[in-house]
């Protein structure tokens, strides 16, 4: 970035880094953020912009309809469900909520519930694995502190980016940087493949 230029506001980030494949994301910082072992729980689901935190305890989901009542438009609810796929923690209804609240999706390292009626609604779903089993809703949980997805640390405001590849968490203050790398490693990418589609023509 020029020195003299205004630094990219979240929603520019948000925008930009949206439209970038994770994987190159993901090489832009090292390969390290990549949440691996959570997947788009339908085909297509794609999702970017800032982390809303949730820290439940496994199969309980009280704490995120706690988030639904904090979260803003556009953010991305992660959820530490502590990997547990017995108990669903969210479904359908959660999903239709989120999304009449302008939520941009889910991250959840734990289960959900409900996979085609959440495609239906068009809300982006990231988890671990899906189950009809539903979910507690005793707490306890905690909202908006530092948590763990798939062994890798998000804080709130940092950047979920998530495609049919998976997920990969950016901070926030780094953010800039790894987009300026991201975007240079898919122009090179984007000419190798002419390069080649070329050679073979």
């Amino acid at each position: 970035m020029n020195p003299h230029e205004e630094p990219l506001t979240t929603a520019e980030l948000v925008l930009r880094l949206g439209t970038i494949p994770a994987a190159n994301i993901g090489d832009a910082q090292e390969r390290i953020g990549v949440a691996s072992g959570l997947s788009a729980v339908w085909a297509g689901a794609r999702l970017a912009g800032p982390a809303f935190t949730v820290w439940t305890r496994p199969g309980d989901n009280l704490y995120i309809h706690k988030a639904l009542d904090g979260a803003e438009p556009g953010d991305v609810i992660v959820v530490n469900g502590g990997g547990d796929v017995s108990r669903a923690l969210i479904g359908d209804l959660i999903g239709i909520r989120a999304k009449t609240l302008s939520v941009a999706g889910f991250v959840i390292d734990g289960a959900v519930r409900d996979a085609e009626a959440l495609a239906d609604c068009g809300l982006p779903v990231f988890a671990r694995g899906v189950t009809p089993a539903g979910p507690y809703k005793f707490g306890p949980g905690r909202l908006q502190q530092p948590v763990a997805i798939a062994g890798v640390v998000v804080t709130p405001g940092d950047l979920i980016i998530a495609d049919a590849d998976g997920v990969v968490v950016v901070r926030r203050d780094e953010a800039e940087a790894v987009l300026i790398a991201a975007e240079a490693i898919e122009a090179r990418e984007v000419a190798k493949r002419t390069a080649f589609a070329g050679a073979t023509a």
